[in-house]
């Protein structure tokens, strides 16, 4: 090789590396074994040709230079095997210079276009911006192909530290804005963990990507490290499941990964084998959602709308029931429901969806909502149902005329008949319910609802008064954070008590909630919130410049506490609100309610707010009501992650 195709780059500082001892020197993107030996440096190929080892976390002993993973020996400078055999190493020329030790690495050819970055290509161009995940030995060649495409601006990817957090993050971006986020993960473990996350999305028909590294193909059903058969694993959990082998057509499995998710609302799963991941395709084209997404905005039959207005018609006190089905049509329902002039109530997973300044809206019906949407629900002779799934925790009342709205047929009589199941579009079908309603006889609601709103107000100030030695009320608590949390705040919250006390007393203007709702899995709070985060930095005018705060639990915030670090390297301006009260108060309130005797749900806490601090955020501990807006006012303006540790009583929920 001539002088002038070789790149002259420093690997060690003078005296760095002492006679006898080797070391790995990455320069640019090549990785080289240094030895020094009797007085001479070299530079070798720092991988074994056996089984792959780094020679450079090898040693040297006896004269010869052993591999750290399975003893073979080469000679320390020329890199030659014992007694003349042709496995050698290859080798670089070196030059001592004043200032260190200088490698003539050949120049780095051009790179040539992988199927994985003709599959990242296809997921950018699918609208997919954001990627949660960790990067490992089985996913290494994918990801170079994801660091590309960040590099250029065209996604964003954020390192997590445990899988679980990554596929959180996820299902909180598409339950957000209806739009697939990707976590990513390598074989085996890695990939496993992602499944509490996936399920949360799947149940919740959130659209997310997961993106699993795996065993070589040859490796593939011989029982090898970390295998693990990915595509029955994820069976139960995702829509799709496509694994890339040496010769598809990866910009079509990529594709149809991204239409699945979008069109089914939930989980797509891609597997990528570590050998097809650098396979070359250099003139593949790249897959495009032109032409592959139809329109959906599906149409009622008419029979079934005119047997719905029937009845909307003949209703004197018709109630309308909002779910986390509705999410993204909630203008057109709220025409409707002024047009009757009738009550909106929502389920758990939809609280905010309707603000409760509305004079029509009545907070959240069900185990975490206001006596008022209970009441109206009482009260009313027809129950007009979008995009909810009659959850035994909401407690929608089976036995009322009910009409029932859904995108998805099966979501429609899932657990009971209704009176007129109605197969459309949300947003689509309250708009042609409301063009075609004609004179209807229900009867003005407002002042009942405003009424009721009154009395639990009253009852809420009553609360207010209830004050312990132990700690600071769920009432208070959230009484604060009404006040200070901004009109238009995107909030994530946990499973527990928290959950049910922030359901229960905090009232939405505009804020977004976002939660774990049929899975219910704890951990889910901060998690989300940094899939939240994510939404609000590319420049969708729904989500930018939002605030993003979360709520949980002191057992919630244990299972990710680690993410806190990600928050912080990432710059996340998130605010967390954390309840600690030292025990798992959901669990011993069923333990106590069952007659069981309270036992394991005890926590041996840190302080939070110091652990908040050691990772770079601000950390402050509310042990007074009376300091709670201070507190909660200053993490609000904090720029980066804040937490707020409020010690409470678990008896004042």
């Amino acid at each position: 090789m001539t002088e002038s195709k070789r790149v002259w780059l420093k690997t060690l500082e003078p005296d760095e590396l002492p006679d006898g001892r080797v070391k790995s020197v990455t320069c640019a993107h090549q990785t080289v074994c240094m030895s020094h030996f009797e007085g001479t440096y070299a530079a070798l190929q720092n991988r074994c040709p056996h089984q792959g080892g780094p020679l450079g976390e090898g040693s040297i002993e006896k004269g010869w230079l052993r591999c750290p993973w399975h003893g073979w020996d080469f000679h320390p400078t020329t890199g030659e095997s014992p007694e003349g055999l042709d496995d050698g190493l290859e080798t670089y020329p070196v030059e001592v210079r004043e200032d260190g030790v200088y490698v003539g690495f050949p120049e780095e050819a051009a790179h040539v276009r992988t199927s994985s970055d003709v599959m990242v290509e296809t997921m950018v161009e699918w609208g997919v911006r954001h990627v949660f995940g960790m990067v490992g030995h089985s996913n290494l060649g994918f990801a170079d192909a994801l660091r590309r495409q960040a590099e250029a601006g065209k996604l964003s990817f954020y390192g997590i530290r445990h899988e679980g957090a990554a596929s959180f993050a996820a299902s909180a971006y598409g339950k957000l804005t209806g739009r697939p986020a990707a976590c990513f993960a390598i074989a085996g473990p890695g990939a496993t963990n992602l499944l509490t996350g996936l399920w949360d999305a799947h149940v919740d028909r959130a659209p997310v990507l997961a993106l699993t590294g795996q065993v070589p193909t040859k490796l593939i059903g011989r029982g090898a490290f970390q295998e693990v058969d990915l595509a029955s694993a994820f069976g139960g959990v995702a829509h799709y499941t496509g694994v890339a082998m040496p010769h598809s057509a990866f910009a079509e499995l990529m594709s149809l990964a991204c239409k699945h998710a979008i069109l089914e609302r939930g989980v797509s799963h891609l597997v990528f084998p570590d050998d097809v991941q650098t396979v070359p395709a250099k003139d593949a084209p790249i897959g495009s959602p032109v032409g592959r997404l139809p329109e959906r905005a599906i149409v009622p039959p008419p029979d079934a709308l005119g047997a719905a207005l029937e009845k909307i018609r003949a209703a004197k006190r018709p109630a309308i029931v909002v779910g986390h089905g509705a999410r993204f049509s909630m203008e057109p329902v709220l025409a409707l429901a002024e047009a009757l002039d009738c009550p909106v109530l929502t389920t758990f997973k939809a609280k905010g969806q309707v603000s409760d300044a509305h004079p029509l809206g009545c907070g959240v019906l069900g185990r975490s909502g206001t006596p008022i949407a209970s009441w109206m629900m009482n009260e009313a002779d027809l129950l007009l149902v979008f995009g909810a799934s009659f959850s035994n925790h909401t407690g929608i009342s089976d036995y009322k005329t009910i009409v029932q709205v859904d995108f998805d047929a099966m979501a429609l009589s899932r657990f009971h008949p209704v009176t007129v199941p109605v197969w459309g579009e949300v947003g689509v079908t309250a708009t042609m319910m409301r063009e075609q309603l004609g004179e209807a006889s229900a009867q003005s609601q407002r002042a009942d609802v405003a009424e009721r709103w009154a009395i639990w107000r009253a009852e809420k100030e009553r609360r207010l008064a209830e004050t312990s030695d132990v700690g600071i009320s769920s009432a208070a608590l959230f009484a604060a954070l009404g006040r200070v949390t901004p009109p238009d705040a995107i909030i994530a919250v946990d499973v527990g008590n928290n959950t049910y006390s922030f359901g229960r007393y905090f009232e939405c203007d505009r804020q977004a909630i976002l939660m774990s709702g049929y899975l219910g899995s704890i951990g889910f709070g901060f998690s989300a919130a940094m899939g939240a985060w994510a939404a609000t930095q590319e420049g969708d005018p729904r989500f930018t410049g939002r605030k993003v705060v979360s709520i949980s639990g002191d057992g919630g915030f244990g299972q990710y506490m680690g993410e806190l670090t990600t928050a912080v390297k990432y710059g996340m301006n998130i605010t967390h609100v954390l309840l600690n009260n030292g025990e798992l108060g959901k669990i011993s309130k069923e333990q106590r309610a069952g007659d069981w005797d309270v036992w394991q749900t005890s926590l041996h806490n840190p302080s939070f707010a110091e652990f908040a601090r050691i990772c770079g955020a601000k950390g402050v501990r509310v042990t007074d009501a009376e300091d709670l807006d201070r507190a909660l006012s200053e993490a609000m303006a904090h720029d980066g992650p804040a937490l707020v540790e409020v010690m409470t009583d678990a008896a004042l929920i």
